[in-house]
């Protein structure tokens, strides 16, 4: 009875498509590839890779033992820190299909190396990784000090509380453009009020705005 369990499970995943917390590989053959959905899953709300499937849904089955070290190498050489993740190996229509669950990061930013060694850091939207902006790394950096930091209200604050009351979508560079703060100033202002969950993060036509949190 056991592959009429596996066959139903994987099928159901399969059911659900790819989302915010599930995505599908044909194959692993690039490791580098796999970190980014490592960091991204890490980055946000965990997840899971169901490698032998296509992104169609159909079932391809893993074709070699290496592509499990390829999963190993993700995570342990191209990820900063080490990712850790539980694989399980199931058997569907007498192919093999692998799942990697990978947790929440409580130590974030985790960071996926590129071809040329550099560390960039990814969050899951949808069924998409996309790179994390200064904005979410300041947050995140932000989030290991203590919370007692008093937000001071002084002219920027107030001008940007202003911008975002006026209810539409603020970009950073237009928040740049309309207050003359440097990029940098502007990045730690946002990052507080994001922190702090006055403002949140809204990614829309492949760009992240900013507005007031709705309560």
């Amino acid at each position: 009875m056991k592959t009429l369990t596996d066959t139903d499970y994987i099928h159901s995943l399969i059911a659900e498509g790819e989302h915010q917390q599930q995505d599908f590989k044909f194959e692993i053959s690039d490791a580098r590839k796999i970190a980014k959905s490592l960091s991204a899953f890490a980055n946000t709300d965990g997840g899971r890779l169901l490698i032998g499937v296509k992104d169609n849904g159909r079932i391809a089955g893993v074709r070699s033992e290496e592509e499990k070290y390829m999963i190993e190498a993700a995570a342990q050489l191209y990820c900063i820190p080490e990712v850790e993740y539980t694989l399980q190996t199931f058997i569907v229509e007498g192919k093999q299909v692998l799942v990697a669950t990978i947790e929440e990061s409580p130590h974030k930013p985790v960071y996926a190396k590129d071809e040329n060694g550099k560390p960039l850091a990814y969050l899951r939207i949808k069924d998409e990784n996309i790179l994390a902006t200064p904005i979410h790394l300041r947050v995140w950096q932000q989030s290991d000090s203590p919370r007692g930091e008093l937000i001071r209200y002084t002219e920027r604050e107030q001008l940007l509380l202003d911008l975002l009351e006026q209810g539409t979508l603020l970009s950073l560079n237009r928040y740049c453009r309309q207050t003359g703060l440097s990029r940098r100033a502007a990045e730690h202002l946002l990052a507080k009020f994001v922190r702090y969950e006055i403002v949140e993060p809204v990614f829309e036509n492949h760009k992240f705005y900013f507005r007031i949190k709705s309560e």
